[in-house]
């Protein structure tokens, strides 16, 4: 499967964003489906993720309560919606696929979100 990430931006601290992230062929709905950010200087960190079906989403706790995953398995596309923004959430985003939670075998080339203060 192939990842197309898209809809980053500089956003102000306070504001919303939404990333989506849109994948090519016929098997996206067999994929677990996730995001990772990648601040400089730091390690690529786990963000959310959503079943197969999207009916379980899980996610870090620092994310918890203003960002939201989702996806649409008919248009092949999983989205992140991100609110109330904080300039900590400045990162390039990614999204991976993979046949588990735990390991993504697929990735994105990554979108950047910039959060100004």
């Amino acid at each position: 499967v192939q990842l197309q990430a898209s809809g980053g931006g500089l956003v102000q601290a306070g504001g919303s964003l939404r990333v989506s992230c849109a994948a090519s062929g016929r098997t996206f709905g067999t994929y677990f489906m996730g995001w990772f950010r990648q601040a400089p200087g730091k390690a690529r960190e786990f963000v959310t993720g959503i079943g197969r079906s999207g009916s379980n989403t899980y996610c870090a706790d620092s994310v918890k309560g203003r960002f939201t995953i989702s996806r649409d398995n008919a248009k092949n596309t999983v989205y992140l919606q991100m609110n109330s923004l904080k300039p900590e959430d400045t990162a390039v985003y990614y999204c991976g696929a993979g046949g588990t939670p735990f390991k993504y075998d697929y990735w994105g080339q990554g979108t950047q979100v910039t959060v100004s203060s």
